[in-house]
């Protein structure tokens, strides 16, 4: 009897919770102001703007915007919104749904599969916080809602670049001397240490130090300067090791070193 009762108890709770859940509005258009954020010049202006880029590439992009969650998370509801809605072709799944929760003040960008190397988490994140949000602050929310519809379409067509983000050669080039001046000296020293260590130890370090010659010549020189430097690194080192470990010249020559590096740090 007490099983039954508590099975019972469970099913009702578990309904009613159900019942709870923030249901997904009908797909009406490619712009659905169910928050009643937009003025209707632009809602017309977004439509025809958004049926353009479908008729041209078949990606689809579609905006919501609603009054609040209710206590749903918002990426599990962006995700059920656009599973509900199948947005994008089913083949290429090239969906994307502004989702706006008004009362939350939440924005998300969801993007599928197709459409992810546009359309990565990094870029979706500037477009919030670069062109939606300011405008949001200041009351604008034809803006705002604008401003990222527009930097959607130019990210599909590898045209946006973030309004706050400098490029390389913008950066402050003090700034850029002492990095390289920091990474010099602390990445080069484990650098010459991997490259001159025997065996496993060695090998790990070069291994460890991959991510650090990826990311930080990236931020210092730039893409095309970056990319060359972890080149360097990873061919570079790497084949000095190679060298070092299987040829007879080089096994005499890392012995050499060696003793060396040993002599410098014992006591």
């Amino acid at each position: 009897m007490t099983i039954r009762f508590f099975l019972c108890f469970f099913y009702f709770a578990f309904v009613a919770l159900r019942a709870q859940t923030l249901e997904v509005p009908f797909l009406a258009g490619r712009v659905n102001d169910t928050a009643g954020m937009l003025s209707a010049a632009t809602l017309e202006a977004l439509e025809q703007t958004l049926k353009a880029h479908e008729d041209s590439t078949s990606n689809q992009v579609v905006v919501l915007t609603i009054p609040g969650l209710q206590g749903e998370v918002l990426e599990e509801f962006s995700l059920r919104v656009a599973e509900t809605w199948k947005i994008g072709r089913a083949h290429n799944d090239n969906g994307v749904l502004l989702l706006i929760a008004r009362d939350d003040r939440a924005v998300r960008i969801e993007v599928g599969s197709g459409l992810e190397g546009d359309l990565p988490d990094i870029t979706c994140g500037r477009i919030i916080r670069n062109e939606i949000v300011p405008r949001f602050r200041d009351g604008d929310f034809d803006g705002g809602v604008r401003n990222g519809v527009h930097a959607i379409l130019a990210a599909i067509q590898g045209a946006y670049v973030a309004s706050d983000e400098p490029s390389s050669s913008e950066l402050d080039w003090k700034g850029r001397l002492l990095m390289l001046f920091v990474f010099s000296i602390v990445v080069g020293m484990f650098t010459y240490i991997c490259a001159v260590s025997e065996g496993f130890s060695g090998w790990f370090l070069y291994f460890f130090l991959i991510p650090f010659w990826f990311a930080f010549p990236l931020v210092i020189l730039g893409t095309q300067g970056g990319m060359t430097a972890f080149g360097a690194y990873l061919f570079g080192i790497g084949g000095l090791k190679l060298w070092l470990s299987f040829s007879p010249k080089g096994k005499a020559q890392q012995k050499k070193w060696s003793k060396k590096w040993g002599g410098s740090t014992g006591g």
